[in-house]
């Protein structure tokens, strides 16, 4: 049977030592299924993502697990990333896929609008990202999104659609029910107090579940 639902994994907001967290993230990946690894950065200087994404990228990339910098396209070239992911006030869907071609992956941020998330549908995007379904510390969430959402885009478009904003493996079985492609998780995975690799193992049970309420609605 196809992943109906995959997690998509964002790093912490800091990571102040790249070498101390990549046996962590090592023993996240290897965890359970990660479909992505979002090396989100806001706020480092361009030197301190580059050391991060050339020490923690290739760990992913040889799991078979596409790297997403978030932001900065020029960067993701630069370094070799599979992908981009940009924001409503970051670089535009169009640059970021001129930037890094055809084969490139390039996601954007929708926020809670359907109307955001055609745009980028039609400029273009591989995936369109839908948040915060939950409260996060992770960052300042700009909206609140219902589950229904996610029902209805699975309805009417064909572009996959990323669900965000702390999901946990305590909340992630119906946001999978509801229709997510990928479930994006930071804090639910670094911050689980039985460690991420457990973390990873808990929410791909969770997914299991609810791509299984999906398929028996």
């Amino acid at each position: 049977m196809p992943h109906l639902c995959r997690l998509y994994l964002i790093t912490p907001p800091r990571i102040d030592d790249p070498a101390a967290f990549l046996p962590r993230l090592q023993d996240a990946l290897d965890a359970g299924d990660v479909a992505a690894l979002q090396i989100r950065l806001k706020d480092a200087p361009d030197e301190a993502i580059r050391a991060a994404v050339r020490l923690l990228a290739p760990a992913a990339q040889i799991r078979g697990v596409a790297v997403i910098l978030n932001d900065r396209p020029d960067l993701a070239r630069e370094l070799g990333c599979d992908g981009v992911h940009v924001g409503q006030e970051d670089a535009s869907c169009v640059e970021a896929r001129r930037l890094l071609g055809p084969e490139a992956t390039v996601g954007v941020t929708c926020h809670d609008s359907r109307h955001l998330a055609m745009e980028a549908s039609e400029a273009g995007a591989d995936y369109v990202a839908f948040g915060a379904f939950f409260p996060t510390t992770t960052k300042d969430a700009a909206s609140r999104a219902e589950p229904e959402l996610l029902s209805v885009w699975q309805q009417t478009m064909q572009t996959p659609c990323v669900a965000i904003g702390g999901i946990t493996a305590d909340n992630a079985r119906g946001l999978a029910a509801a229709g997510a492609d990928f479930l994006a998780v930071c804090g639910g995975v670094w911050a689980d107090p039985e460690g991420a690799a457990a973390a990873v193992k808990s929410l791909n049970a969770a997914i299991a579940a609810g791509v299984t309420d999906r398929l028996a609605a």
